[in-house]
């Protein structure tokens, strides 16, 4: 008995039950299903199967197949597949994969166009794209106001290929307008358990020390001891020590006015009760004020939260001190590790999200690092940037599509 290998390649309008019929005229002949595709594009079926049948029985499976493509008015076509061309195709797969995921409020033929070219020129092949996005209302332009496609590529490239791909998305991304995530595909990326958060302006579109200065009617003095680290005349713990200095004074009673109203960045809640919902830790990790890091964990069931302690007096008011070490940009970086050797969770599995300076080292650390809305000397030096939507974007970095999260995934 011989043995062949035969494409099977089916096109035309959806309908249920295509896949069944197909499978029972297969089923009566026993042949072996070696490979099987299908996607569905507004109502359009393509759906491709690579059997394995004894050659004797080959070409009634093909007429059968024909006539019933007649009958369910959809295109058929066969193609022979050699015993060598099979082993060689089969020995390329399952290694060296890759997910390249773009997100903008919307996406253009240019904007995946430019993407394309960046894929092609590393001789990365398009194996699948997959929508995870919601489809978008052309009578409501305003529901859905996201697009988010996810490419799963195959190829080699060594470490320096994936450098040089990581800072081609990057420079293409911030032509384009959009935004990426370019991942190995391993079970680390489908297994992420812990994400830890910068505060002020990634959770909250503030920064509370400023807020706080506003208040003490010192923003001024603040800003310009900010100006001074930023341009690296002082470094962050100088410059955090300074400005607090100026807080003297300020009552502690302001601090809830404070928190009550924070503007909190768009998508978060979303985010937060996704994350909740499906068990991952949540840390934040600031080098802002614990107060506020505090009020988030009561209102989102946050699991850790390490910021900077500000002393207060007997009188209610803030002396003009802190508590403990300063969470700079290392000790955030110490922490996420900490934390993850704590929940006994790979490093790999993690994620972290900012959009400062400082924030880079646990970025870098993490298995998923994010700059969010970053500055940009940040984003220039992170592997992933979300820029153009709110912070829910991250659920799309991490694999999550709208339909899976049921009403959580409405918009």
């Amino acid at each position: 008995m011989k043995e062949e290998q035969i494409l099977i390649r089916i096109s035309g309008v959806d309908r249920v039950g295509l896949t069944a019929q197909v499978m029972a005229i297969l089923a009566r002949y026993d042949a072996q299903i070696l490979d099987i595709g299908q996607a569905v594009i507004h109502n359009t079926l393509s759906l491709g199967i690579l059997i394995r049948i004894d050659d004797r029985h080959s070409g009634q499976v093909m007429k059968e197949l024909l006539f019933k493509a007649t009958e369910l008015a959809v295109s058929i076509g066969f193609e022979p597949v050699s015993d060598q061309d099979y082993e060689a195709w089969a020995g390329r797969q399952g290694r060296n994969r890759y997910i390249l995921t773009l997100i903008g409020r919307s996406l253009s033929a240019e904007q995946i166009q430019a993407a394309a070219n960046v894929i092609s020129r590393y001789g990365l092949n398009i194996d699948a794209i997959k929508r995870l996005t919601g489809r978008m209302s052309i009578m409501h332009p305003e529901r859905n106001v996201r697009a988010c496609v996810e490419f799963s590529l195959r190829g080699f490239l060594s470490a320096e290929d994936k450098n040089a791909v990581q800072k081609d998305l990057m420079a293409m991304s911030a032509e384009a307008g959009m935004d990426f995530s370019f991942q190995k595909d391993d079970m680390y990326r489908r297994m992420r358990r812990l994400i830890c958060f910068d505060m002020d302006s990634t959770l909250i579109q503030a920064e509370c020390i400023d807020e706080l200065a506003r208040r003490h009617g010192v923003y001024d003095q603040v800003a310009a001891i900010t100006e001074r680290a930023m341009r690296g005349e002082i470094d962050f713990k100088e410059s955090f020590t300074q400005r607090v200095a100026l807080l003297k004074g300020l009552d502690i009673s302001v601090m809830q006015d404070i928190a009550e109203h924070l503007p909190i960045t768009e998508g978060t809640d979303r985010l937060m009760s996704v994350l909740k919902t499906c068990g991952y830790k949540i840390a934040i990790l600031s080098g802002g004020f614990t107060f506020f890091g505090e009020y988030l964990q009561r209102k989102y069931g946050i699991d850790y939260v390490y910021a900077n302690e500000l002393e207060v007096g007997e009188d209610g008011k803030l002396t003009g001190r802190y508590v403990g070490d300063v969470v700079d940009g290392r000790r955030k970086a110490d922490l996420l590790r900490l934390i993850a050797q704590t929940e006994k969770v790979n490093i790999a599995q993690t994620i972290a999200v900012g959009d400062g300076a400082n924030d880079l080292p646990m970025l870098n650390e993490a298995g998923l690092g994010i700059a969010f809305h970053a500055k940009p000397r940040v984003k220039a030096n992170a592997r992933q940037s979300i820029s153009t939507i709110g912070l829910d974007g991250v659920l799309y970095f991490i694999g999550f599509k709208d339909s899976h999260l049921g009403e959580q995934g409405k918009l």
